[in-house]
């Protein structure tokens, strides 16, 4: 029976400004994507937030974005695959240097917003963060049957495929981005978690069905009721193991 777990991407505050739940979020999760100052993040958020992270006991990740601060790294770019690579190589390194002055190691690369929209359509992109996984012998989180599983298996990266109970799925397999901060319904959030693990699928805006793979669950730090909607989920996760040991 595969463990299934919840992350959270952290740290997207800057300067003076804060956002998210982090501090509610730490004891509810399993492991967490830290954003590494190009999208959002700087240095002293960085520190802060990892200092946070190996207190609470959940493992690291790097959250790369687009440099894109204003944009909040959610808008798309025009970057050769080097330039990607690059990028990626950069921001892994930055978080890599607080880990190691808290003893902690890196756990996995998740790319962030746009970055991560045009890797899943890209192979060419996907390969030059698989390049830096590499480097650093981690896994990739990403999306099933998208160029991020695609890629990351040809390079015999490992891969976690999650699923994201707080945002909406396009036809194409794709999640659409929550710009309007609105509360996410309990209810819905168990039911599109439970359908995911029961049944292998998600509904789509349009209402299709297209098959989903689910090792982790990915909560929104900056969704107003994101502790709540984690805590729905960790419900479902106890009660679809129980479910599962029973049937075993």
């Amino acid at each position: 029976m595969r463990s299934i777990t919840i992350n959270s991407d952290m740290g997207e505050s800057i300067g003076i400004h804060s956002f998210g739940n982090d501090d509610a979020l730490l004891p509810l999760v399993d492991t967490v994507n830290i954003a590494c100052g190009m999208h959002a993040g700087d240095p002293s958020a960085i520190a802060a937030i990892i200092g946070k992270a190996v207190a609470a006991g959940v493992t690291v990740g790097a959250h790369p974005g687009l440099p894109d601060l204003v944009g909040f790294g959610r808008r798309e770019m025009v970057l050769e695959a080097r330039e990607v690579r690059d990028l990626v190589r950069y921001q892994v390194g930055a978080l890599t240097g607080f880990l190691d002055n808290e003893g902690a190691v890196l756990d996995h690369i998740k790319p962030h917003g746009a970055l991560f929209g045009m890797m899943a359509r890209d192979p060419a992109l996907m390969h030059a963060l698989c390049d830096v996984a590499v480097q650093y012998g981690v896994p990739v989180y990403g999306l099933s049957g998208t160029e991020h599983e695609r890629v990351a298996r040809s390079r015999d990266v490992p891969f976690v495929p999650e699923y994201y109970v707080d945002l909406d799925y396009t036809d194409a397999g794709l999640v659409v981005v929550n710009k309007s901060g609105s509360l996410r319904d309990l209810d819905d959030v168990e039911k599109r978690a439970l359908m995911s693990l029961r049944e292998g699928r998600t509904v789509t805006q349009s209402g299709a069905a297209i098959p989903v793979h689910v090792e982790s669950f990915c909560i929104h730090s900056d969704l107003p009721n994101a502790p709540a909607v984690a805590e729905r989920v960790r419900s479902v996760l106890e009660a679809w193991s129980a479910e599962r040991l029973y049937s075993d």
